[in-house]
């Protein structure tokens, strides 16, 4: 184990900080196309059964119609999580009909680019701004990359564990920056180690042909229908997915909350001549929200980042500044084809020991040289992970995939011991050296059954894909929601539409005065941060 992690996590083990750090807060949100019955994606608006994509706190759209988000509070275990996940699938397959909620990441049967229904919210200022910052990372990027699906992982360590770490640290700064500061340690880690959920958890080494459209010199020739990379662990992480070469230089900082924030603000105020060209308002209509290098801060994709909840109205970049960090959202996790929630409880637990790992490993800021080696190392095991030959870099030398995998999961395990501390079995423990056992097996990570399954079933991707998305569907409507947690969706659903409502008809600016409003909140906050 690297020394100072060793010394950091006796320090814990021998505190009443190792005690605390049990029961953290756990989320998730997990995204599904909705296609119809013959897989084709479907073309129906929103389910108003669902409620309003607006308000509605569980079931909400990413970038289409079609495409369903759905999103659990944060619960202190796993086993909570991920049983409110299914009640949410149970209940969205109670309310679509014959559709199918898609089984994995990468999309299929897919007509024009144009036919993929941007997702709308209603009259409002807020709901049309939704819509428009769709509309324009359609004009940005193209429609496809914006319907890959993929599952994210919402994380906090437990309140009352800050108070005993800031002790054992010796830190007397005031409280919110430590954690701030703890939490961009912890993403610069997860910055240089995350490679490993794509390689452990990937599971798009395949794509239909229809996603690429002609473009398919870089991939080998699965079937008539389908085209992979041998060794590939996830192509949703890939320069095909959600890696996009318009925000390679963006130059987002890591440093601290307000390098962070500083940076990013910048990309949202730099004018970018290619999005100009696009324009803003042409005629009556916006075609994006602003010229800008990023319209709004989502746009920025990102393995990780830090979140704080945002008031109405407000900016997530001002709420990063007036209240610190509160949580990560890792955003590296594709959609289990194998699990019908698309996720399974070793993975969450697997993800909270590492993210804890990431947060007491020693983390020096990031160099540019390093941040080179970081997206070279992403970008390799996304594409090329199973490569038995793969070597990644590391502080100016190249380490074999294995054996940097092994060590880390090495002391991902020492962590365990803390979160499994008092329960009847080691469940972390378990999770971990199981993964690190298949990460030793690389014919048995879920990339590498993907296609081995559509080898031995001689099926292209997309029958792939549809088979799992019936087993998965058939498997939620063989379990009854209970009268009770049916009744939370049900009354969360009307709500939403009553709130949205309101909204609309409380809505006394036009939308032009919304948006200029909106980039001007705070003004003299946002040149303090720009100096």
């Amino acid at each position: 184990m690297n020394k100072q992690l060793d010394a950091r996590l006796k320090r814990l083990s021998e505190s009443e900080a190792g005690k605390r750090i049990k029961r953290g807060r756990i989320g998730v949100e997990k995204e599904s196309l909705r296609v119809g019955p013959n897989g084709y994606l479907a073309t129906t608006p929103h389910p108003a059964a669902l409620g309003s994509a607006l308000t509605n706190a569980y079931i909400t759209t990413d970038y289409s119609e079609a495409l369903l988000e759905l999103i659990t509070p944060p619960f202190p275990s796993v086993r909570e999580t991920l049983g409110f996940l299914e009640n949410i699938h149970q209940f969205v397959y109670s309310n679509i009909g014959r559709e199918l909620l898609w089984a994995t990441s990468m999309p299929c049967m897919l007509g024009e680019e144009s036919s993929i229904p941007i997702a709308r919210y209603g009259t409002s200022n807020v709901g049309r701004m939704k819509h428009v910052y769709r509309r324009g990372l359609s004009y940005r990027y193209g429609s496809l990359m914006q319907i890959i699906s993929g599952v994210h992982f919402n994380y906090s360590l437990p309140e009352r564990f800050w108070a005993y770490y800031q002790e054992i640290e010796a830190d007397a700064r005031p409280r919110r920056e430590f954690i701030s500061d703890a939490y961009f340690g912890l993403i610069r880690n997860f910055q240089r180690f995350g490679w490993v959920i794509p390689y452990l958890f990937g599971s798009s080494p395949a794509i239909c042909k229809s996603f690429i459209k002609g473009r398919g010199e870089d991939f080998s020739e699965f079937d008539y229908g389908t085209l992979y990379r041998p060794y590939a662990t996830s192509l949703r992480m890939s320069d095909i997915g959600y890696k996009n070469k318009n925000q390679a230089d963006l130059d987002i900082s890591y440093d601290d909350i307000n390098s962070y924030v500083t940076s990013l603000t910048r990309a949202i105020e730099t004018q970018h001549p290619e999005y100009e060209a696009i324009g803003v308002k042409v005629g009556n209509e916006y075609r994006q929200l602003n010229a800008y290098m990023l319209q709004i801060e989502n746009e920025f994709y990102s393995f990780i980042r830090p979140k704080q909840i945002a008031r109405s109205g407000e900016k997530p970049t001002l709420a990063l500044k007036r209240r610190g960090v509160r949580y990560v959202e890792v955003r590296a996790l594709d959609v289990s084809p194998f699990d019908p929630a698309g996720v399974n409880e070793d993975q969450l637990r697997f993800l909270e020991a590492f993210l804890i790992f990431c947060l007491i490993h020693d983390s020096p800021l990031l160099s540019m040289a390093e941040q080179d080696d970081i997206n070279h190392n992403q970008q390799l095991v996304a594409c090329c992970g199973r490569d038995p030959d793969i070597r990644l870099k590391i502080n100016g030398n190249m380490l074999k995939l294995n054996e940097w995998i092994d060590s880390i999961c090495a002391s991902v395990e020492e962590i365990c011991a803390l979160l499994d501390a008092d329960e009847k079995r080691p469940a972390y423990r378990d999770a971990v050296s199981g993964q690190r056992e298949i990460a030793s097996n690389p014919e048995r990570l879920p990339s590498a059954r993907v296609l081995e399954e559509m080898k031995d079933n001689k099926e292209p991707f997309f029958e792939f894909a549809m088979r799992v998305s019936k087993a998965h569907r058939d498997h939620f409507e063989s379990r009854a929601i209970s009268r009770k947690k049916l009744a939370i969706f049900e009354q969360e659903a009307k709500r939403s539409l009553r709130l949205q409502k309101e909204i609309e008809a409380a809505d006394n600016i036009s939308f032009d005065e919304y948006l200029r409003r909106y980039f001007a909140q705070s003004a003299v906050e946002r040149e303090q941060l720009l100096g």
